[in-house]
């Protein structure tokens, strides 16, 4: 965007656009940085607690799994006393879920501006997201079946056309309705900018033949020299 947007639109605004790029770094900067702060909590509450960690895990998918869990989680070891590892549990998934929406919150906001850069609105990430875990959600209640079958069909497309409009194709050129185009220069990206710098054809002087300040035509010499 222009120059006065920072680091925190980015993060968390639903407006404007960004590119393809920015939009990997976003997938693996929200992915990496919960893991780490799920891992670097988990080790702290084990120390402060004497429980040992064996595993933290970050899986989106656990959303919609059966039964349905937290889509992260930690295992601590069986030492020291069963009260204990239940409240570092109870603990790490207090200070786990802030971390957490805080993450998604940002994965959701720049796939938002994504979606943007093609100008689509912010809703197909219903269609590109959360349909497909849904419909592998109903086909696994179905078991095998033309239904079911035809429902996998649909996941797949789904899937794939959101994983190449996403992560692979450029944007919309120039400015759409969601804002200017991220791969444009900055001086494009101003507000107030012009959207091209190329001269336009100037209609009305190129109709306009004979200038306001013309001399007498050509006829009125001819008469006055007779005179």
């Amino acid at each position: 965007m222009d120059n006065s947007w920072t680091s925190n639109d980015f993060l968390f605004s639903f407006e404007g656009r960004i590119n393809r790029a920015k939009y990997w770094y976003a997938l693996f900067a929200s992915m990496i940085s919960c893991g780490v702060f799920l891992a670097v909590l988990a080790s702290a509450l084990g120390a402060i607690f004497g429980v040992g960690v064996e595993s933290v895990h970050l899986n989106v998918h656990d959303i919609f799994g059966d039964p349905r869990s937290l889509p992260f989680g930690a295992d601590f070891s069986n030492t020291g006393p069963a009260s204990t590892r239940i409240l570092t549990s109870v603990l790490f998934y207090a200070g786990g879920i802030p971390i957490f929406v805080v993450g998604m919150w940002f994965l959701t906001a720049t796939t938002v501006k994504r979606l943007h850069d093609h100008n689509k609105s912010g809703w197909w990430i219903v269609p590109f997201f959360v349909a497909p875990n849904l419909l592998g959600k109903v086909g696994g209640w179905l078991g095998d079946s033309y239904p079911v079958n035809f429902l996998m069909l649909v996941l797949g497309v789904l899937s794939l056309w959101a994983f190449v409009e996403m992560l692979c194709l450029r944007g919309t050129k120039g400015p759409n309705r969601f804002g200017p185009d991220p791969l444009a220069p900055l001086a494009l990206r101003a507000p107030g900018a012009p959207v091209e710098t190329r001269p336009r054809w100037d209609q009305q002087s190129e109709l306009e033949f004979v200038p306001h300040s013309a001399g007498p035509s050509p006829g009125e010499h001819v008469k006055r020299g007779h005179d």
